[in-house]
């Protein structure tokens, strides 16, 4: 039997168990460097926090278990689904989330199945990064009107307490990202929303008569379906969650990629793209079960296993575990719940920002060139029609801006050709003249 494979620039590698205490710290650290963003996600969905704490620690336990415990990735709320999910929860309320949930799960398995059967080549001919960098563009920018209206308006009425708690949450955040190092630099988002909180206390626009009254220990009211409620067709869910699996599929990828490096393994190959697109795809299906949002692999808790060199699957089970616990603890979620607009908005100015940043920072590491008329069309419609909010409704048929503008950039990209006739034209011509300037060259 080969002895296995072990990154020696690793303080403790995939399969190294930490001690007693030293565990508990390492996975309380991975713990909180998601926290922020799994529990904004389901206050902006308007999902029960404590919930989506349960559900990414599942969907992790579950990913650890499909991938053979050989990856360390953590899963936590995927903020690609929230203009989706929000446009559901007005519509037809959770069932209808859940439904859409499912079946990204289901989208996944399916992906996975064929890439065992014939490869993952394919799935960077339908998803380019031309494609894929506007579409994430789309995700960040397509909610910037949202962060705004929560950032000044208290109900319909404009509240200058709003803008100031926004701003000041904004400012302090910023700073935490820029100043702090060591363990405090890792979780700037959390410590934003703590002083977000303290901000929004002193000027008077927290109820915390809720948190007083919750108990400490509490059952996250599930939504589980044929318990809580009879599950039915939302065929407006499927089409507008599934086609968006395939933007956080190229996410997937690409944290596939970074942990490659990291821990100088191949996962592509062992367990295979095939195993972690199923843990992915499973994870989501019992989040969908449970009633929390759909999860995807953390960049955050990437960069934890990155600067602390610690990549033990262990800790990110630990972790998983403390976030199921810390889900049943009935005062945190009230606590979470009481969180104002104007906080989360002042948070997500940054993090819509920066989802939008890293679509612009696809094209460039790839280096597009909108000098081709077919990049430049294919960006433009997915922008547009993304940011826009341009809405596909056919009877009960409903296509959602994000999963919209999704599907025409695969589509434009498929039947575009690489160059336009102006292009070629203009190709033939600059051939001609260069061919014409040799001629001459040689006949002087």
């Amino acid at each position: 039997m080969a002895k296995e494979f072990r990154n020696n620039d690793a303080v403790l590698d995939i399969h190294d168990k930490p001690k007693t205490f030293q565990w508990l710290g390492l996975s309380l650290q991975h713990l909180f460097t998601m926290f922020g963003a799994t529990v904004l996600v389901p206050i902006l969905v308007g999902i029960n926090p404590g919930i989506a704490l349960v559900s990414s620690g599942l969907g992790t336990l579950v990913y650890l278990t499909t991938t053979k415990g050989k990856i360390p990735a953590y899963l936590g709320s995927s903020f690609a689904f929230i203009a989706a999910m929000q446009m559901l929860m007005k519509s037809d309320g959770y069932p209808a989330v859940a439904q859409g949930a499912i079946t990204t799960g289901i989208v996944y398995l399916i992906v996975s199945l064929i890439v065992r059967k014939i490869g993952s080549a394919w799935l960077n001919r339908i998803l380019p990064p031309i494609v894929v960098g506007p579409v994430v563009m789309v995700i960040g920018l397509g909610l910037a009107a949202n962060a705004a209206n929560n950032a000044m308006f208290n109900g319909d009425k404009y509240d200058i307490k709003y803008i100031a708690v926004a701003l000041l949450t904004l400012l302090v955040t910023i700073i935490f990202n820029m100043w702090l190092k060591g363990f405090l630099g890792l979780i700037p988002i959390l410590l934003g929303i703590i002083s977000g909180y303290l901000i929004a206390l002193a000027f008077g626009i927290v109820d915390t008569q809720p948190i007083a009254d919750a108990a400490w220990f509490a059952v996250p009211n599930f939504e589980i379906p044929f318990v809580q409620y009879t599950p039915k067709l939302y065929l407006n869910a499927i089409t507008t969650m599934a086609p968006i699996a395939f933007v956080t599929m190229t996410e997937h990828i690409g944290h596939l990629m970074v942990l490659n490096k990291l821990t100088k393994r191949n996962f592509f190959e062992e367990p295979g793209l095939h195993k972690t697109l199923m843990g992915d795809g499973l994870a989501q299906i019992v989040a969908g079960f449970v009633g929390g949002p759909p999860v995807t692999s953390y960049g955050e808790n990437i960069g934890v296993l990155a600067i602390t060199k610690v990549h033990s699957v262990f800790v990110i089970g630990g972790a998983a575990i403390l976030a199921v616990v810390l889900g049943f603890v009935g005062k945190l979620s009230a606590l979470i719940l009481s969180i104002p607009g104007p906080v989360i908005s002042g948070i997500s100015f940054i993090l819509f920002g920066v989802i939008a940043a890293s679509g612009l920072k696809i094209l460039i590491e790839n280096k597009i060139d909108f000098d081709k008329k077919k990049n430049l069309l294919i960006a433009s419609v997915i922008l547009v029609i993304g940011i826009g909010g341009l809405v596909f409704e056919f009877g009960t048929f409903t296509l959602s801006a994000m999963a919209l503008a999704t599907v025409l950039g695969i589509i434009l990209n498929l039947v575009l050709p690489e160059t336009s006739r102006s292009e070629q034209e203009e190709a033939k011509h600059d051939h001609s003249v260069r061919e014409n300037q040799f001629e001459t060259s040689i006949n002087r």
